[in-house]
């Protein structure tokens, strides 16, 4: 049964958040959007991070005109690297959340944290940084201890369709994937979606469509590996680990996932829980959280 705090963050978080259905069409969502974006302050949010700049160090790298942030902890050298994709529907940045997040476990495993701040939609598709983004992680992947690919919602199918194509493009692979609650199927070809937008108090089927078409640029981009990596080739991948709750819209993609995996020999550990919302892994104190992450902290290791 999901804990109080849980409850209390299944209420609130989507109204932090602004979480709603669209209100118009999709020219108006474009609008919306692209409005919202002139307005954002893209440094890196470091907030969430009790004492970051004491235990942090930070060096941006350009990547093709957009940066990616190497985060490394001041108390040891780093042994090894996470190279993490932010979610966001593919149109919202980097969170204070998720630079926690990354840094907390990197701080736990001894690793750097390399994280990309790239282009978003609609002003942006897959296209526009796919390319340099799976150059970058194929350069860190050849570096000494390895590299852990990891990433939430978005970011974790983003994490999933790199190791495809550092897979098919040979040379230094990830040591482990963790992926919490990716969306790997932007067809939203599950019959179970409709029904798991009636349950989910965050993501919402209307957005989620939208979105998934800026992020293909092209209807015939949908259901490319880079796109909806759930629907490629999955065998010869990295051992991965996967947190998801049924309280998320993104669930049905979860469990195609791990059927696919188990039909492709995919070594895939699915944790799925009763009634949690969307990342809850990333959450700050949840009971849910820290035994999540505690499991992964033991999975990289």
């Amino acid at each position: 049964m999901p804990s109080r705090l849980h409850a209390v963050y299944a209420r609130v978080v989507p109204r932090m958040r602004k979480a709603g259905e669209m209100q118009g069409d999709e020219p108006a969502e474009r609008a919306r959007v692209e409005a919202w974006h002139a307005t954002l302050d893209r440094t890196l949010p470091t907030g969430a991070v009790r004492r970051f700049d004491k235990r942090f160090a930070v060096v941006t790298e350009d990547v093709a005109g957009f940066p990616a942030y190497v985060i490394t902890p001041r108390r040891a050298a780093p042994t090894r690297t996470l190279f993490y994709l932010h979610g966001g529907g593919f149109m919202a940045p980097i969170s204070a959340w998720q630079v926690r997040y990354a840094a907390l476990l990197a701080d736990a495993v001894d690793a750097r944290v390399v994280l990309p701040d790239y282009p978003l939609a609609p002003e942006h598709s897959w296209r526009d940084s796919f390319e340099p983004v799976a150059a970058l992680a194929a350069r860190w992947a050849g570096e000494p201890g390895g590299t852990v690919l990891a990433g939430d919602s978005s970011g974790g199918g983003y994490a999933l369709a790199l190791a495809l194509a550092l897979r098919d493009r040979g040379g230094a692979q990830p040591t482990h994937l963790v992926l919490h609650a990716p969306w790997v199927d932007l067809t939203t070809s599950t019959p179970e979606t409709d029904a798991y937008d009636e349950v989910d108090p965050w993501l919402f089927k209307g957005k989620m469509r939208t979105y998934a078409q800026w992020w293909a640029g092209t209807p015939e981009d949908l259901g490319r590996p880079e796109v909806s990596p759930g629907l490629g080739d999955l065998s010869g991948l990295p051992p991965a680990l996967m947190f998801y709750g049924t309280r998320d819209l993104l669930a049905p993609g979860c469990r195609l996932l791990r059927r696919r995996a188990a039909e492709a020999g995919w070594d895939l550990t699915a944790v799925e829980e009763r009634g949690l919302i969307h990342v809850y892994p990333l959450l700050p104190y949840l009971p849910e959280a820290r035994k999540a992450f505690a499991r992964t902290v033991e999975f990289v290791r």
